[in-house]
């Protein structure tokens, strides 16, 4: 089965996304989903452009799609509670029990959770998130130091966005490092990383997984086979044995849930 969800929100999307795919969790491998990410949906205008795609996906796969909104503007929400689709408006589900407990009428402003409205403490989101792009792919070997976390793995296994969710959700500043031909060669990581070991943590996929992933990405390739998918992976986890470095799968896990287990494994 495929279904296609949709996390909308008028701020960040992080709730939505957050709350949506600990839900969805509990159908993992039985259904096929098909996810994306809608922030900044502030107006009508945009909230009917998006019902135009739930149609498209309607008329070329006869399933409606599934929404989890953070929506405050009734203005807005009344659009998609009306579209094509399974609208699950996640704000609604709590507020008015909260609001009933308290006996307060809940403000109903969009980002006030992430910072948006407190200067400091989005300027510190900022900077986190800004660290973890600057320091992707091994770009800044230099910056190391800085970091609270350093993610190292073959190429394609999950690196950049998990760092990214690490930044977003937990306020780490999280460094990565592809394992390259040369280290491959040279049967080590390079001494600027080792130096922080203790920051290290290693990422594993099942090597037809890996395949299928660079498959998409250069179809037919050396760098896509499964024969070098299966070498990389068992060289990558002698480098991780060898300097005691946990390693954290992450094949059949979704971005949370391998986030979580970096925490644990710091």
């Amino acid at each position: 089965m495929k279904r296609h969800v949709f996390f909308v929100s008028e701020s960040t999307g992080i709730t939505a996304e957050t709350l949506g795919q600990s839900l969805l969790c509990q159908f993992g491998g039985k259904v096929n989903f098909t996810t994306h990410y809608m922030p900044y949906i502030n107006s009508e205008r945009r909230a009917k452009r998006l019902v135009k795609r739930f149609e498209k996906i309607i008329e070329e796969e006869g399933a409606r799609p599934i929404v989890f909104a953070t929506l405050v503007q009734d203005t807005v929400s009344g659009v998609l509670k009306t579209a094509p689709c399974l609208y699950l408006e996640l704000f609604d589900t709590f507020l008015a029990t909260i609001s009933n407990e308290l006996g307060m009428t809940p403000s109903r402003q969009a980002g006030l959770f992430h910072g948006m409205r407190d200067g400091a403490n989005y300027d510190d989101r900022i900077s986190i998130i800004n660290y973890a792009m600057a320091n992707d792919d091994g770009m800044r070997l230099d910056k190391f130091e800085d970091a609270d976390v350093i993610l190292v793995g073959v190429s394609r296994s999950g690196k950049t966005p998990t760092c990214l969710y690490l930044a977003m959700h937990f306020g780490l500043r999280a460094a990565n490092y592809p394992i390259t031909d040369e280290d491959f060669q040279r049967g080590r990581l390079p001494e600027e990383l080792i130096r922080y070991r203790h920051k290290i943590v290693g990422l594993l996929i099942d090597a037809k997984r890996l395949h299928e992933v660079r498959e998409e990405r250069r179809g037919g390739s050396d760098y896509a086979s499964l024969e070098r998918c299966e070498r990389e992976l068992q060289q990558a986890k002698r480098m991780f044995q060898s300097l005691g470095i946990k390693a954290v799968d992450t094949t059949t896990h979704s971005i949370e849930e391998v986030s979580s287990q970096i925490m644990r494994a710091r």
